[in-house]
């Protein structure tokens, strides 16, 4: 008997053996362009065994039987991905490919809510970092050079001030929105752009054409909202270095952490370029020299009404210098030598607060800070500007209209060392703007294919008065893959001398 049991406890011992070998685990990492993918289906073709990943993009499969498998991934926006393998294997590293004709990408630019491309009465075209990795450059100024029809164009060859323009239109009728906040504009438009970098970026919306029913001042020749990453949905610590023949060196490093139930997102940037290069021989810098950092927070924080509500702040200081090669630090001012020097300071902060439980009604603000202190040549041009925004808008569907409704109010405090905001009796006057408004619009859906799209927008200027500027939008989808749109629209735009110029 003992030796019976001997036996079936071997042969136990050895089947349980071989069936331990005979399974593997799998593990894998779905990612597009280095962004991870979560939720992306993972299928092993004919065998009934599959997972979805997580939100760091990865997935783990267990007692997977060792043989030939074909798998295949799936991800909404992205093209099908699939390949045979043979378990075991280590590990499988996926890089799906967007799908850049895809009707169906969720967008929010172009009528201030979310809807589809297809389904858009107003043109908006997306753009992802898959784009941004295929031409790396070290700020959002530098990569949108690749969109047709948005031309970053550089006006000072010395100290390399820029600006967007939009279709041929001059960078100030251009308006530059942050997670939808007007934050840059006026003063931080010269140089701020250069200033965001591109590790921050989820998608980048482009709408061309007149937007300002929505979004008031500057919208005139279209708008560019660059939309910042969820703190959520990244891997736990992110890292992008690069470097180019010339002396550029750039870094970006984003590291999300969990506080209760809220998630934060802290990102760091650092750009340097310290060669001071003259090909033509002229003595003056062909590209100005410069070092910049910026720091980067925001936080995702669950509301009490099931929503979640987003703050987040950025500072950034930028310390660049072009002309004469001979010149210093220690010639700043001076006539000796001559040089454009301009040390930037900024704050931005940007918040989303949902009254609602459903998403009719939610409350947006920013605030930003800049200060520049510059020289240019021996004059000095010193400035600094503060604007505050803030917004109620409420959505409601009433059949065959969507209706959206908003009371902004924008406030600007500009001062500098210039005639535009002198002394009068010892007594500085900084340029003080305020301009509350109301704006309406109603998209009407008349027919299956087609809709309408109507909006107007009452601003009241303190100095310039009430403004007027309405919009209109028709769209025409005579196939489920194709659309015809035709909008008109008007736009204003309050001049400033002294910060639409270097």
């Amino acid at each position: 008997m003992k030796y019976l049991i001997h036996l079936v406890v071997g042969l136990f011992m050895i089947g349980w053996s071989g069936y331990a070998q005979s399974v593997s685990e799998v593990r894998g990492y779905v990612h597009s362009g280095g962004v991870p993918i979560e939720f992306a289906s993972v299928v092993f073709a004919g065998k009934g065994i599959g997972t979805n990943t997580n939100e760091s993009g990865r997935f783990i499969l267990s007692s997977i039987p060792h043989g030939s498998y074909t798998v295949r991934i799936s991800m909404v926006g992205y093209k099908p991905w699939s390949k045979s393998v043979t378990v075991p294997f280590s590990e499988l590293i996926i890089e799906l490919e967007e799908e850049p004709t895809s009707l169906e990408a969720v967008v929010i630019s172009g009528t201030m809510k979310e809807v589809t491309k297809l389904q858009s009465p107003i043109p908006v075209e997306v753009y992802t970092p898959a784009l941004f990795l295929k031409n790396p450059t070290p700020n959002i100024f530098e990569s949108l050079n690749v969109i047709n029809g948005v031309q970053p164009q550089i006006n000072c060859n010395v100290c390399n001030t820029g600006d967007i323009h939009i279709n041929g239109l001059e960078g100030p009728y251009t308006m530059i929105l942050i997670d939808g906040m007007p934050i840059v504009s006026s003063l931080s438009t010269v140089y701020g752009l250069s200033g965001i970098p591109n590790h921050l970026v989820k998608r980048i919306e482009v709408v061309k054409g007149p937007a300002s029913t929505l979004y008031g001042s500057e919208a005139v020749a279209g708008l560019i909202n660059i939309i910042t990453k969820e703190p959520f949905n990244l891997p736990q610590i992110q890292t992008d270095v690069f470097a180019t023949s010339v002396g550029e060196w750039n870094a970006d490093m984003s590291i999300r952490m969990k506080s209760g139930k809220s998630h934060a997102l802290w990102g760091i940037n650092y750009f340097s370029y310290n060669q001071a290069r003259d090909i033509n021989n002229d003595n003056f810098t062909d590209v100005p020299i410069q070092n910049r950092f910026s720091i980067f927070n925001k936080w995702d924080i669950p509301l009490r009404h099931g929503k979640n509500g987003s703050l987040a702040w950025r500072y950034f200081h930028e310390n660049r210098w072009g002309g004469e090669l001979q010149w210093s630090e220690q010639y700043r001012g001076s006539d000796i030598y001559y040089g454009e020097s301009i040390v930037t300071n900024r704050f931005e902060l940007i918040g989303t607060l949902p009254l609602t439980q459903q998403k009719s009604m939610k409350f947006d603000y920013s605030y930003n800070y800049h200060t520049q202190d510059s020289y240019y040549g021996v004059t000095r041009f010193q400035a600094s500007q503060q604007v505050g925004f803030m917004q109620i808008t409420w959505n409601q569907r009433m059949g065959k209209h969507d209706l959206l409704a908003g009371i902004p109010f924008r406030f600007i405090h500009y001062d500098d060392n210039t005639p535009g905001t002198a002394e009068v009796s010892g007594i500085n006057q900084p340029s003080v703007t305020f301009l509350p408004g109301i704006f309406i619009q109603d998209e009407f859906k008349f027919a299956v294919k087609s809709s309408l799209l109507a909006g107007v927008r009452l601003d009241h200027h303190n100095i310039h008065g009430t403004i007027f500027t309405p919009r209109i939008s028709l769209r025409y989808a005579p196939t489920t893959n194709s659309v015809l749109r035709i909008t008109s629209g008007t736009g204003y735009r309050v001049v400033n001398l002294f910060t639409e110029d270097h």
